[in-house]
């Protein structure tokens, strides 16, 4: 794999809420550090819902010679707030390529599921449930649907190399059917289950058949037993307030399975690199959003249904869970580039 990658989360919104929570830079670039020089990670995908927070991040990566993927993340937005974000994103990203960062700017992640206009249902849970419930639903809305994401992709795309002179891409669920041809990459956010694991790595060859290079943008497992059979759906387990939609415990009691998480990271990356994938962006070093809580009530620790290769505490101290030696140990055998 040429970028060995991590995705590094600023926080996440909904619509235009601020995050209220602290943002310490110089724990930022402590962390970033650490993606390079115990993670041996040659890039970072940035990923957030503030471009304030994501820019800052961004300028310490570069100062640390990584790669950067500079990654708006828009959430319930409509078409026209996630151009405009676009637009103020691909500006400061041209700013850090022209002072010799390597930038490639992603146009947002499955903005089918997170935003409104391409699915039925205004929310993100309106538009997700039906698909889980009865997947057959989809077919009747497959052929729409790929018409709206790609008229939207097609502008978005516009207004991004207006700005910026980079790479471009954008990271796609399976259910988009995304026309590559104003990419540079193909990307693909891509999670296991036993109901597609034995077509799981023609999958990736599918992807890898374009005549483009190919980043897995996303990909792990969370952090209980029986996450590795829930794929993308670990986050299933997390009772959200329905107000703010911040989450508040997990649903019943799990058992930490950090050793599972390992294994399915593991086994991941061994595929990706055999399949010839350019890119690849384990999915998160930490989610701020999940802390771990060892002790009181098991289903306040929500650790357990993180993504994080890390656990937070409630001060944001972190400590490496076993996936982070998997990954230091993978990443660091190969030849810097």
């Amino acid at each position: 794999m040429r970028a060995r990658g991590i995705t590094y989360e600023t926080g996440f919104t909904r619509g235009t809420a601020k995050r209220e929570d602290p943002w310490d830079l110089a724990t930022v670039a402590e962390d970033l550090r650490v993606i390079r020089d115990d993670l041996h990670c040659n890039a970072v995908r940035i990923v957030g819902g503030e471009l304030d927070r994501i820019d800052a991040a961004a300028h310490v990566a570069v100062d640390l010679g990584l790669e950067v993927w500079y990654s708006p993340y828009p959430i319930e937005l409509t078409h026209d707030e996630i151009l405009a974000r676009f637009a103020d994103g691909a500006e400061r990203a041209e700013k850090l390529r022209s002072r010799g960062g390597e930038i490639v700017f992603v146009t947002g992640a499955e903005l089918t599921l997170f935003n409104p206009g391409f699915l039925p249902g205004e929310t993100f849970e309106d538009r997700v449930r039906p698909l889980v419930e009865n997947p057959q639903s989809l077919a009747g809305h497959i052929g729409e649907l790929t018409r709206r994401i790609n008229a939207f992709l097609g502008r978005a795309v516009g207004v991004v190399r207006e700005r910026f002179g980079g790479k471009v891409t954008y990271a796609a669920v399976q259910l988009e059917r995304v026309n590559w041809d104003p990419f540079d990459i193909v990307s693909i956010d891509l999670y296991r289950t036993p109901a597609i694991a034995d077509q799981f790595v023609d999958g990736v060859r599918a992807y890898a058949a374009f005549d483009k290079p190919l980043a897995i943008t996303e990909f792990g497992c969370a952090t209980f037993r029986g996450a590795a059979d829930r794929g993308a759906q670990g986050l299933d387990i997390v009772v959200n307030d329905p107000e703010t939609a911040m989450p508040l415990h997990l649903d019943g009691v799990y058992e930490r399975d950090e050793d599972g998480q390992a294994a399915v990271i593991r086994e991941l990356l061994e595929i990706f690199d055999a399949e010839g994938v350019d890119s690849t962006f384990v999915f998160a070093f930490a989610l701020r959003d999940f802390p771990h809580r060892p002790t009181g009530d098991p289903r306040n620790d929500l650790d357990l249904a993180s993504y994080g290769i890390t656990k937070l505490d409630e001060s944001g101290d972190w400590q490496p869970k076993a996936a982070f030696s998997t990954i230091a140990q993978l990443y660091g055998g190969h030849p810097a580039r």
